[in-house]
């Protein structure tokens, strides 16, 4: 392959993972100059990494470190192998983000004690019980790895140039799928992103949620459940399926075989389908296999499935021993785009929708694509909601595009699919950024919401699917701004016919006037008892407001 002679290479990752010796080994393919940070820093000081420790401390040391770190990644044309804990420093995290490509070397507790337990240069393993510390280490690192990470490659076989060329492969995949700033009167590439997305094991996208020591990955590709690459990102050796009768006769032997070629056991819990099934009932049923599978602290519970058994398994992870960590991996287009992502869990209750739950981040989101090929119709089309919702809120280019693409979305074009899942993502990811525990901003993505909510409990959880009730949710919401003056007559027609294009009702339940102010009346959102609507001012941009009573009973009365 060729890269850009002055591009930089930054190798992050546990000590014992490979760095150093993946480093020299890929400078050499790539013809770069290898720099290792420790090195450095004992050439610098004219003293060894356990002396100054002992000498100086560690925060001396993470200082010397961060001055390197600095000074190296300005360089070009480098391979830089760093210590293992220069990602604890921010101003470190910024540089190697922003100065080259990051290539995360992961390695399993049992691998780095191999290749460490003889070595008496690690200042950090000088301690009566090593493995307990290395997997100290990897908890509080791992997330601030991901958040940097371009590339993530598992390092667990001893071949060392077969994981240069897994290396090598990917940087290859990643500036051969890397596109410009977005252009939206088009896919990006459509024929180079359609021949992506037929190979088999393709990550077309990982994006990260920056949450500081809560920060994972999203990754985006086709076949996901076939690479048991993907297994170094979910933590532990037993692994909670959750799944429900829809989607375990689809991919739970998939899922269980790649998980067990990579030495994990897997404990199946499989519960019933449908928006009427989020309840406490079921969720009490994951904690019975839980318990009855005797499963300490260290269970993973991986979601199977859409937005129900999202929302339950994270519930489930927040609350089992007081937290255990939890995956998502989504099989619907509203879980993929959505559900999925922000750390948001819960079950329902027969007075509201979502009103029991945790705020609650996973490990790692992995959006396989190729489990959108079984999706229903209308689940397709329910997904396409939130994807509708967020051009809406904050970037009105991308509703552009989703009217310009929306026959082929709906087509299941997998390049157009892959783009609109990326870019919501993308959205999401942001705001959940700023504001975590929606405190401001993130009540944003909840644009229809307030009339989407009310129509699911008023109807009965199942009668109309999630995304069915939130797009017809923004229909009125958006009849509500224009009624206000926040939004013109024409980005209220055109968001009429996009979620009508996209095969979402358009016309809301007859629930009756009072029904309707009850069922909003609980809603998160409200404060001091006044229902509190996201409204578009103008498309594009948003506003959080109460409504005049009579506004909003001329709403109820022509979207009905």
């Amino acid at each position: 392959m060729i890269l850009n002679s002055k591009t930089n290479i930054f190798l992050v990752g546990l000590m014992g993972s490979g760095k150093t010796t993946i480093g020299r080994a890929l400078a050499k393919r790539l013809g770069k100059r290898f720099v290792d940070a420790d090195h450095e820093i004992e050439a610098r000081t004219g003293a060894s990494i356990p002396l100054i420790f002992e000498i100086e401390g560690e925060a001396s040391f993470r200082e010397r470190e961060a001055d390197v770190i600095r000074d190296l990644t300005a360089e070009e044309g480098i391979v830089l192998a760093t210590g293992g804990g220069a990602v604890l420093n921010a101003d470190s995290r910024a540089f190697l983000k922003s100065r080259g490509t990051v290539v995360y070397l992961s390695a399993s507790t049992a691998s780095i004690m191999q290749r460490t337990s003889h070595d008496k240069n690690r200042p950090l393993l000088q301690t009566a019980d090593p493995k307990a510390r290395i997997e100290e280490l990897s908890r509080q690192r791992s997330p601030l790895y991901q958040e940097v990470a371009d590339i993530i490659i598992e390092t667990g076989r001893p071949n060392v140039q077969s994981v240069v060329q897994n290396v090598l492969a990917q940087l290859e995949k990643r500036d051969a799928s890397r596109s410009p700033a977005p252009v939206f009167d088009s896919i990006p590439d459509p024929t180079s992103a359609q021949t992506l997305m037929n190979q088999q094991h393709t990550v077309f996208a990982q994006l990260n949620v920056s949450l500081g020591e809560r920060s994972y990955p999203i990754i985006i590709g086709r076949q996901l459940l076939d690479d048991s690459a993907l297994a170094a990102h979910i933590p532990g050796k037993r692994i909670a399926i959750v799944t429900n009768t829809t989607v375990a006769p689809l991919y739970m032997e998939k899922l269980t075989a790649m998980l067990q070629r990579a030495g994990k056991s897997c404990i199946p819990i499989v519960l019933p389908d449908g928006e009427e099934e989020k309840n406490v009932a079921n969720l009490m049923r994951i904690f019975d296999a839980l318990l009855e599978n005797k499963c300490d602290r260290k269970i993973t519970l991986l979601a199977l499935g859409g937005g129900v058994i999202g929302d339950m398994t994270g519930f489930a992870a927040a609350t089992y021993m007081r937290g255990v960590p939890f995956v998502q991996v989504p099989t619907t287009l509203l879980a993929q785009v959505d559900s999925s992502v922000g750390g948001k869990t819960a079950i329902n209750h027969p007075l509201g929708k979502n009103m029991i739950g945790a705020f609650y981040q996973p490990q790692v989101v992995l959006a396989d694509t190729a489990t959108l090929a079984t999706l229903p119709n209308r689940e397709l089309s329910a997904g396409m909601a939130e994807v509708i919702k967020h051009g809406a809120i904050i970037d009105k280019e991308f509703f552009n595009w989703l009217e310009a693409n929306i026959a082929k979305l709906m087509a299941r074009d997998d390049a157009a699919l892959a783009y609109a899942i990326q870019r919501s993502c993308e959205i999401k990811a942001d705001v959940v950024r700023q504001d975590e525990r929606e405190s401001g901003l993130r009540a944003i993505l909840n644009f229809g919401h307030t009339f989407g909510h009310a129509i699911e409990a008023g109807l009965g959880y199942g009668k109309w699917l999630h995304g069915e009730a939130v797009g017809c949710g923004m229909v009125m919401a958006a009849d509500l701004s224009t009624r206000l003056g926040y939004l013109d007559g024409a980005d209220n027609a055109r968001i009429i016919a996009l979620v009508k294009a996209a095969g979402l009702p358009v016309t809301a339940p007859d629930l009756g006037a009072e029904r309707w102010l009850d069922l909003m009346e609980v809603d998160k959102k409200n404060e001091d008892g006044k229902i509190k609507f996201i409204l578009l001012k103008p498309l594009g941009e948003t506003v959080i407001t109460g409504v005049p009573a009579d506004t909003l009973l001329a709403t109820l009365a022509a979207c009905i």
